[in-house]
């Protein structure tokens, strides 16, 4: 079964805690802080992997978790970090953030890997706060939690060469044909639900690859027939091949039908609508009149297109057609679908906007909220004062104390960090 597109989440693993441990042994009687830090959040990977062809097996598991960091412990021990998740994917597969829609990476490469969330740090043991003044340390500070976003994953194949037309034009025929392909053939609309590709292999040794988009009709755009779901498949082709009832059968106008389809395509894409075409007349074996093909002729003239008879049931026509394809295509370069600077690795420190937000609910009484906040009081251990007095330096150090004097806190006002409470002094 082909599946091109599904909605997955992501997360990577949590830091392991530092440890608030003391040393131990018998004839020493003040063993100093020896806690070791907590080990790093596993990191989630994507991978193309080189067997897959579709999303099936995204609906089925839809939640992908790299291990948390284990705990430090004592003896200057560290955790042991988690190990990273890698989910692979097929090549072709557009990453995106199913919150903004903005994408992620594109993973179109063979042997690609790309790292998109980072884990959790880990948080530092007791042994990293001795001083000179401060040297038993009753504070660790835990790690950080990793991060999960909600994905999106599209899957748009990769072909050189697309081709369109309305459904029972004989699209699936032409690909049987010129390649080894086999795809599902009868007379009647809709035979091919699923995107085919196919190796065409010329006379003169020259190869491409060929999709055969299943047949997009008026209103695909807005999700009509089979939708838009696959009109996606068409947008990484460099030439498409627009395959036309030259015989009518069915009473179809092959100009009409011409028109419809660029119209959807526009509707879609103006950068797809502009995306070079070769008329492509096919079923001459059973014209009954030329009166079709004189009107495509003259479409093919007004719109600077070159235009080939063919027949696919007979063959006729199709070897001229492809060796000519296999040499245009080699004069339109491959395009990238998304640049690499538009390439977004979320990160803990970056995702977001803003690292703390003060607001004033009420005259006397503040609330700080965002990141920063949630990441510093994760740290602190509120029962313990010196823990406490850490808090005090990083508040310091991070900004929040400056904002909240710009706000106009005063001595005595009610200071709230996330859900703890504090009496402002100074």
């Amino acid at each position: 079964m082909f599946v091109d597109y599904a909605k997955i989440i992501i997360k990577s693993g949590d830091g392991g805690n530092g440890a608030a441990t003391f040393r131990r042994e018998k004839y020493v009687a003040a063993g100093g802080p020896d806690g070791g830090d907590g080990g790093r959040g596993g990191d989630v990977y994507f991978e193309v992997d080189p067997n897959a062809n579709t999303l099936i097996d995204f609906r089925f598991t839809k939640k992908f978790k790299a291990e948390n960091g284990q705990n430090g412990s004592g003896g200057h021990k560290f955790g042991k970090s988690g190990q990273d998740i890698i989910v692979k994917v097929p090549v072709g597969t557009i990453v995106k953030d199913a919150e903004t829609g903005k994408v992620i990476v594109d993973m179109s490469k063979e042997g690609q890997k790309e790292l998109i969330l980072k884990g959790g740090r880990g948080g530092k043991g007791n042994s990293h706060f001795a001083t000179s003044t401060r040297q038993a340390p009753r504070f660790a500070i835990d790690g950080e939690p990793g991060k999960e976003k909600e994905i999106i994953l599209e899957l748009k194949l990769l072909a050189d060469v697309g081709l369109v037309g309305f459904p029972n034009v004989g699209k699936s025929t032409i690909l049987s044909r010129v390649t080894k392909a086999t795809p599902k053939i009868a007379d009647y609309h809709f035979t091919t639900i699923d995107p085919n590709l196919g190796v065409v292999k010329t006379q003169h040794g020259d190869s491409f690859v060929l999709a055969d988009i299943p047949g997009i009709i008026e209103g695909a755009s807005e999700g009509v027939g089979l939708g838009i779901q696959f009109l996606r498949h068409v947008e990484r082709t460099r030439l498409l091949l627009h395959v036309l009832d030259v015989a009518g059968t069915e009473g179809r106008n092959p100009v009409d039908d011409f028109n419809k389809i660029n119209e959807e395509l526009k509707k879609y894409s103006e950068k797809l609508a502009t995306r070079k075409q070769i008329i492509v007349a096919n079923k001459i074996d059973s014209m009954q009149d030329d009166e079709n093909y004189k009107a495509l002729e003259k479409l093919a003239k007004e719109n600077d297109m070159e235009i080939y008879k063919i027949s696919a049931v007979t063959g006729e026509g199709l070897n001229e057609l492809f060796n000519h394809v296999a040499e245009i295509i080699k004069t339109i370069p491959k395009e990238e679908i998304v640049e690499a600077d538009d390439r977004i690795v979320y990160t803990l420190e970056d995702d977001e906007e803003e690292q703390f937000k003060i607001e004033m609910i009420k005259p006397g009484e503040f609330i700080v909220t965002g990141p920063a906040a949630q990441r510093l009081m994760g740290r602190v251990n509120i029962g313990d004062n010196e823990s406490y007095a850490y808090m005090e330096k990083m508040l310091k150090k991070i900004g929040i104390t400056q904002a909240l004097k710009d706000k106009g806190v005063k001595e005595g006002d009610t200071v709230k960090i996330l859900e703890w409470e504090f009496e402002w002094y100074e």
